[in-house]
């Protein structure tokens, strides 16, 4: 099975008129099936993680969206599964 193309977009923008969301968006609550909440400090790993697991689902064959963060470009603020209805995010401030 191949790989879909790789999604890479943002849910969120610093805007002149301050900060703009989206994170509400990420998944239709009333789909979403399972959100995996990652907490930790700085630099401890959770958008490595998130990446792993992406790069392995799309291995697989799995469509992966990539959410950025407006912020930190390098640094991700959720991978989502749509096929699945499954997200991994990170829920440290100031993500989502």
């Amino acid at each position: 099975m191949q790989a879909e193309a790789k999604v890479c977009f943002y849910l969120g923008a610093n805007s002149p008129t301050g900060f703009y969301s989206l994170y509400d968006q990420l998944l239709e609550p009333e789909q979403a099936e399972t959100i995996y909440i990652l907490k930790g400090g700085p630099g401890c790993g959770k958008s490595s993680l998130m990446r792993r697991v992406a790069q392995a689902m799309e291995e697989k064959g799995a469509s992966v969206e990539y959410i950025a963060c407006s912020g930190d470009p390098d640094s991700l603020d959720a991978v989502v599964f749509p096929a699945l209805n499954t997200a991994i995010v990170d829920g440290t401030a100031p993500h989502g």
